[in-house]
């Protein structure tokens, strides 16, 4: 059995959706401190050739509290300026009539708690692009929450059983893969290959939200890209 664990983020890169894919269950890890420099409430999309942020508004955000702790801040204009930016960027693209009404749904969901809202937005991707992981939320697993880091995911791979672990690339600098293998789980780390595809003849601009990528190809074609990555 293959795993994945993640933090969840908003509207995830493309290495983040083919680790989702690439796994039979994947954690979203909700009980850990919130990031407020990582991806957790906030990404990036393509508005005329130029980068532009998307983001949640969290009530009192703080690396003080776990992600579970914190709460979106339901703010009706906000929602309504991200889907006006997200129409003007997109409106012309080839997959905008599939995407958009997928995007539209999570943007307006008033779910207030931060993890359980996210891990929603991630269902929702899961489910559009037909893919079989298995989503499962960390803090309502039964197993020893105090450990960290390297300890923590051994913990969970051996409560789940796990008889692969792949990470993010990220993840070389934290985790030792001979320590992984002498505890009886082979570790893997997914490296996504040079991705490109046409935005609206702009010079190519990688590593966008996963809407970009929903927006600017099929179905068909994103799941392709799903499997475009080395594993290392």
């Amino acid at each position: 059995m293959k795993l994945g664990i993640m933090q969840p983020y908003y509207f995830p890169y493309l290495g983040y959706i083919q680790l989702m894919n690439a796994v039979d269950q994947f954690v979203i890890l909700d009980h850990v401190q919130f990031a407020k420099r990582g991806w957790i409430h906030r990404n990036r999309i393509l508005v005329e050739g130029h980068i532009k942020p998307i983001h949640l508004k969290i009530d009192h955000m703080t690396q003080h509290r776990t992600i579970r702790e914190h709460e979106r801040i339901l703010d009706p204009v906000h929602e309504s300026y991200q889907l006006r930016l997200l129409h003007h960027a997109y409106q012309r693209a080839p997959s905008y009539a599939d995407v958009m009404p997928m995007v539209e749904r999570i943007i307006q969901n008033q779910e207030r708690n931060v993890a359980t809202y996210l891990e929603t937005l991630l269902t929702e991707v899961r489910d559009y692009l037909e893919m079989d992981t298995e989503l499962l939320v960390a803090s309502s697993l039964d197993y020893d929450k105090s450990l960290k880091c390297e300890q923590l995911v051994l913990e969970i791979c051996h409560h789940l059983r796990t008889s692969h672990y792949i990470n993010a690339i990220g993840g070389q600098e934290l985790y030792d893969k001979q320590r992984f293998a002498e505890s009886g789980v082979p570790l893997d780390f997914i490296q996504m290959d040079a991705v490109e595809y046409a935005q609206f003849g702009h010079p190519f601009t990688p590593n966008l939200s996963i809407i970009d990528v929903l927006m600017f190809n099929s179905k068909t074609k994103v799941r392709e890209l799903l499997h475009a990555y080395t594993l290392v």
